[in-house]
């Protein structure tokens, strides 16, 4: 399973790059919102391209498909290898046939059930993003709605890669592997989360401590004189 992050800042995308573990960026409104709303978008989107390479998923707002379709064209013309993020809608669906038919690659998002994830499919995506910790917000598990949908796709035979999204904590990207996702995308505090279990922090010191008393041994040792 691939991970991606779920970020639009910079310096948690710098820093997560650093790690070596990353394979692309998922962006979306909300996070570029949340940022310095000065900085051009173009520009910002760009840079975490550059940070990063290899996939980034850039989301339309238009509500129509018409609009979407603007929007996805305009948004390849200042970044070819955008995959355009359309949002699980009648409309949206629509914008996914044209913009498949067009070998424009798109990720639909908002996915919350089995069949939304098959009429996208069926639309011709070439991601689906299914949402776990949003559907754990209202009582639903979203773990194993991802399962199932997983399921289907390994039944069906289907390319489509299925994006496990709204990750709220190690164990939803744990899950998500086990359920068989292609890619995790998730925040950069769910990363560092996953980087971290408390047996590794006391094993290093463990082995620290036991170097420096190595050391002290040996330095010990040559101050010993010689006996003649």
């Amino acid at each position: 399973m691939r991970l991606f992050i779920d970020s639009a800042n910079l310096d948690e995308i710098r820093t997560a790059a650093s790690w070596g573990i990353l394979s692309g960026v998922t962006t979306n409104p909300t996070l570029l919102a949340k940022e310095d709303p000065t900085v051009d978008v173009r520009e910002r989107i760009r840079e975490i391209h550059r940070l990063v390479g290899g996939h980034i998923s850039v989301e339309v707002v238009s509500t129509d498909t018409a609009g979407m379709l603007r929007e996805a064209e305009e948004i390849v013309s200042w970044l070819p290898e955008a995959v355009i993020k359309i949002p699980m809608t009648a409309e949206g669906l629509a914008a996914v046939r044209q913009l498949s038919r067009q070998g424009i690659p798109t990720n639909v998002t908002l996915v919350f059930s089995p069949a939304q994830a098959i009429l996208a499919a069926n639309a011709g995506a070439s991601f689906v993003s299914v949402f776990l910790g949003r559907l754990d917000d209202i009582g639903n598990d979203g773990v194993r709605t991802l399962a199932d949908i997983c399921e289907i796709w390994e039944r069906q035979g289907l390319e489509v890669e299925i994006i496990a999204a709204s990750l709220r904590h190690p164990m939803h990207l744990v899950e998500a592997a086990r359920a068989g996702a292609d890619i995790a995308t998730a925040p950069f505090r769910v990363l560092q989360q996953s980087l971290k279990h408390p047996l590794t922090e006391l094993g290093l010191q463990a082995f620290l401590a036991d170097y420096h008393r190595l050391q002290e041994a040996q330095a010990r040792t040559r101050q010993v004189p010689l006996v003649v």
